[in-house]
């Protein structure tokens, strides 16, 4: 099974927000995921909240996140932990 990080769209019309989800890239983008890790709400001041300890966890189980979830996650930090953590795994 393939996993992703990725969005998947909610709120009301023009006025979206999102829930950035683990998930298998072969379910639409609005389907089951399998664990929900943060959320993203763009419209006025951007507002970001990301459970760093899931979002690791799943990076380490070899997810990979979409284009736009790994701005996110480069935003607070994420990742770079994510690559030290595999550096110093060496």
């Amino acid at each position: 099974m393939a996993v992703k990080l990725r969005l998947t769209r909610m709120g009301a019309k023009k006025k979206p927000t999102y829930r950035i989800v683990a998930t298998d890239s072969r379910r639409p983008r609005d389907g089951e995921y399998l664990e929900l890790i943060g959320t993203y709400a763009p419209v006025g001041d951007a507002k970001v909240k990301i459970d760093e300890e899931k979002a690791l966890k799943w990076l380490n189980a070899g997810a990979q996140p979409t284009d736009t979830v790994r701005n996110l996650l480069s935003k607070k930090g994420i990742i770079k932990k994510f690559a030290d953590s595999k550096r110093e795994a060496k």
